[in-house]
C-alpha cells in the first residue's frame, strides 16, 4: 500500500501522490449506500482527479493525513460518486492546512493533518460531522474496524472507484506487523500507528484511501496512511493507520478550538 496518497492527476492525494511508494483504496469491500457515510470528506484535484479522503470534525474541518498533497484542490462532502453530479454535495475552497508538526516522510511518523474550510458546511442527512473520541483507546489485535474511500479497489488499476466503498479490516498487533513475514521494521510500526487488515489477505484500503478514517466500535480511531507500494491487500502488507493519541486529540482540539 506505499503512502495512501493522493490521486491528484497522475498521483493520489487520497492517496496517490506516493510519497515513499505506499496505496491506499478499499481492496475486497463493498459499495455503501449512498449518503450513508455523511462525515466522508473528498479531496480532489482541480481537474476532478482524487487526492484523498478525510473526515469531517467540524462544520469546518476535515482530518486527514499529512502525506496528502491537497495545494490547490478542493473538499467535496456529501458524496457517493467521485463523478456524478448529486444534489447532496457541497464543494468548498481550502483555507488553510495545518499538519502536525514534526511529520515524517522517511519514518511515516505524525502523518495527520487538519484542513480549513473557506465556510462552514451545511449540516443535512448527507453531510454531518463525526465526533472525535474522548479517550485514546488503543484497539487491540482482534478487533474488527472499518475503513472507506474511493480508492483503488484493485492492484494495477489505474482509476479510483467512482462510488463510496469501505471494508471490515481486523486490527493485527505491532509485533506481527513489525516482523520479517511483513514490514521488518522498515518503516516501524510505532504505537503512534495502528495496523489492520486481514490474516488471508484481500481486504486492505489502497492508492487514494488515504485520509480517510478507520471506524472501530462506531469511533473513529486512526486516519489511513500507508501500506505496501502495489501490494494492497497483501497479507505481508497490512494497512498502517495514524492512531489518534492523546497528543494527537489535543492538538486536533486546540487547533479548531475544542469539538
Amino acid at each position: 500500500m506505499g503512502a495512501f496518497l493522493t490521486l491528484s492527476t497522475s498521483a493520489a492525494v487520497i492517496f496517490l501522490v506516493i510519497h515513499g511508494g505506499l496505496c491506499v483504496d478499499i481492496i475486497g469491500g463493498k459499495v455503501v449506500k449512498p449518503h450513508s457515510r455523511p462525515f466522508m470528506a473528498l479531496i480532489q484535484a482541480a481537474n476532478g482527479d482524487l487526492i484523498c479522503g478525510g473526515t469531517l470534525i467540524k462544520e469546518n474541518w476535515v482530518l486527514t493525513a499529512a502525506h496528502c498533497n491537497v495545494k490547490g484542490s478542493k473538499v467535496i462532502l456529501g458524496a457517493h460518486s467521485l463523478r456524478a453530479k448529486e444534489r447532496e454535495k457541497q464543494s468548498f475552497q481550502i483555507a488553510k492546512q495545518i499538519c502536525y508538526p514534526f511529520y515524517r516522510n522517511d519514518s511515516k511518523e505524525n502523518d495527520i493533518m487538519l484542513v480549513q474550510l473557506q465556510r462552514r458546511a451545511r449540516v443535512t442527512k448527507a453531510v454531518k460531522c463525526l465526533p472525535l473520541p474522548r479517550s485514546d483507546e488503543d484497539p487491540k489485535p482482534g478487533t474488527i474496524c472499518t475503513t472507506a474511500g474511493w480508492g483503488k479497489t484493485r492492484n494495477g488499476l489505474e482509476n479510483s472507484s467512482d462510488t463510496l466503498r469501505e471494508v471490515n479490516i481486523t486490527v493485527i498487533s505491532r509485533q506481527t506487523c513489525n516482523d520479517k513475514n511483513h514490514y521488518k521494521k522498515n518503516p516501524v510500526i510505532t504505537n503512534n500507528m495502528i495496523c489492520a487488515g486481514d490474516k488471508k489477505g484481500g481486504k486492505d484500503s489502497c492508492n487514494g484511501d488515504s485520509g480517510g478514517p478507520l471506524i472501530c466500535n462506531n469511533v473513529i480511531r486512526g486516519i489511513t496512511a500507508f501500506g505496501k507500494d502495489k501490494k494492497c491487500g497483501a497479507v505481508d502488507g497490512p494497512g498502517i493507520y495514524t492512531r489518534l493519541t492523546k497528543q494527537y486529540l489535543q492538538w486536533i482540539r486546540k487547533t479548531i478550538g475544542g469539538a
